[in-house]
């Protein structure tokens, strides 16, 4: 009778698939235990606020969980409420593209030509230093209440922190990287595509998950100046007729907005790594 025997290779083999399945138990083990305690923590924060809203906080201040609830729903179930998300969705899209074209073509450019850098890169970090809030009232002259006012206060917190990462990725540009592809034949677009891009990646992309947060920031702040309809609008008058539950919901509409855009910069900048071939490789483990 033939007995079946296991050789050292398979013996590895199974260890191996067992100690992987075991890491990936681990790692969702781990996932499960941290949303669930970021579960608990905010269901102890809306029954905490449940609880001290009235005896200790004033009710018309921070209103109630269950009245914050029903305004959130009453929101969301209104044409008035869906058209409020549409323009201010757009206003940020519109401005955060914007800004993101203009800040990589004025980084582009003076990081290109130190002389032009030299030059501009001063009167640049002096506009930057006005407070684009302040901005507000002259792009409202120029533009009206309409959404391009808003659009543009958003392009002027979003371009700075673009140019600014490009412009100094573009300085700290190793020049004996670009010199050895000079030797070796390379042309510009050589340098670009083994040099330039894969150095700018990193900077570019911490860039635009700084410039998401300022696009909604500055959509929100012109919004709450003058406007007509927008989320900001919606806030401003219910924080004018004491309507704290309605403020509180805009809120949540603000969080979620930020959350998608945060996921989906998030997403792009793993995909445009990954193609890069620039994403974080996981050490090897030892056999």
């Amino acid at each position: 009778m033939a007995t079946a025997t296991s050789t050292p290779e398979s013996t590895t083999e199974v260890a191996a698939a067992t100690g992987r399945r075991r890491r990936t138990d681990a790692r969702r083990r781990d996932t499960v235990v941290v949303v669930a305690l970021r579960l608990a923590v905010i269901a102890l924060c809306l029954v905490l606020w449940q609880v001290m809203s009235g005896p200790v906080v004033p009710e018309y201040a921070v209103s109630k969980p269950t009245d914050v609830s029903h305004a959130l729903w009453k929101l969301l179930g209104s044409s008035s409420g869906w058209t409020d998300i549409r323009v201010t969705s757009i206003e940020i899209a519109a401005g955060f593209a914007i800004g993101v074209v203009l800040g990589t073509v004025m980084g582009l450019l003076l990081g290109s030509f130190p002389l032009a850098g030299r030059v501009l890169e001063p009167l640049v970090a002096a506009v930057n230093g006005i407070p684009k809030i302040a901005l507000a009232p002259l792009f409202l002259l120029f533009f009206g209440i309409g959404p391009w006012s808003k659009i543009n206060i958003a392009v002027t917190g979003v371009s700075f922190v673009v140019f600014y990462n490009v412009y100094l990725g573009l300085r700290l540009r190793e020049r004996e990287l670009v010199e050895i592809v000079q030797v070796m034949g390379g042309r510009r677009h050589h340098v670009l595509g083994y040099v330039t891009i894969p150095t700018l990646a990193a900077p570019f992309f911490a860039a635009l998950k700084t410039g998401g947060p300022l696009a909604i920031l500055g959509v929100i702040g012109g919004e709450f100046i003058a406007s007509s309809e927008g989320v900001g609008h919606e806030l401003f008058t219910s924080a004018m007729n004491l309507d704290a539950a309605t403020e509180f919901a805009g809120l949540i509409v603000l969080v979620v907005m930020t959350l998608i855009l945060n996921g989906l910069l998030t997403r792009l900048d793993t995909y445009a790594l990954k193609r890069l071939g620039l994403s974080p490789r996981r050490a090897a483990r030892p056999r």
